[in-house]
């Protein structure tokens, strides 16, 4: 199975398939995508997504983004939500280079973590109901994008690294989501060395401090999203090859 999904002028599109957990479970291929804004698709790329059988769009950004670059295309049988998870925007372009960048970075994903605990519970709800595949995405794919792929593999059972590996992999999209800023925004120079990147330590210590706050990522879920054990179980049930028959002994009728 492939991670990259190829497309021409979306650079972020991924299957989250593939992860072993550490029950010994695998995600399933196919079911669950992560992207950067999907407003650019048309032409062979809207045909290329059709053909993925997606049927639910969970788009993370701000409503202004969303008037400012539009959404994804309507389709018969797909689903559109709009969660804007984050509360306190900030320009990644004019981030002062003389900060630590990874430690600011993972500071904001804090700030999401606590203010858009009602739009994170309510993405995993979606998530958690839907056996179709389904796909949510950011801007860029990268930070909002990133923090619910890190959370959503974390409940599933995903070990760190690997959720810090797959956190890493917009790296490879880095050249050219800049390419798309500056083109974007011809009037402007772009200030902050590390607009665009993705590296492990962002997210290793995001999930850091949500242990060290919470006990763990399943804690913060619990105590802050108002995650129940039965919505864990049927992301379990709909994501991981063979939990959905091990739910069903353990939960029969």
């Amino acid at each position: 199975m492939r991670r990259h999904i190829d497309f021409e002028r979306l650079h972020n599109f991924r299957d989250l398939g593939g992860y072993r957990t550490h029950d010994g479970h695998t995600v399933r291929w196919g079911r669950l995508y992560r992207s950067d804004s999907l407003s650019k698709l048309r032409g062979a790329d809207w045909d290329r997504f059709l053909s993925l059988g997606v049927r639910t769009v969970i788009d993370l950004r701000y409503p202004w983004e969303i008037e400012a670059k539009g959404r994804v295309p309507e389709a018969d049988g797909l689903t559109y939500v709009n969660l804007s998870v984050e509360h306190r925007p900030y320009d990644q372009a004019e981030i002062d280079p003389g900060l630590d960048p990874w430690r600011f970075l993972a500071d904001r994903y804090a700030e999401v973590a606590l203010d858009g605990a009602e739009e994170l519970r309510q993405a995993l709800e979606l998530i958690a109901a839907e056996s179709a595949p389904q796909v949510f995405h950011c801007a860029s794919g990268k930070d909002r994008t990133g923090l619910l792929a890190g959370l959503v593999l974390s409940l599933l059972g995903v070990d760190e690294d690997d959720i810090a590996v797959d956190f890493a992999l917009t790296e490879l999209a880095t050249d050219r989501l800049i390419s798309d800023w500056e083109a974007a925004n011809p009037t402007r120079t772009l200030t902050w060395p590390g607009y665009g990147r993705a590296p492990e330590e962002i997210m290793r210590l995001f999930l850091s401090d949500l242990a060290a706050t919470y006990g763990s990522v399943h804690e913060y879920a619990v105590k802050q999203l108002g995650v129940d054990e039965a919505l864990i179980s049927r992301l379990r049930a709909r994501l991981l090859d063979g939990a959905q028959e091990a739910e069903k002994v353990a939960h029969p009728c």
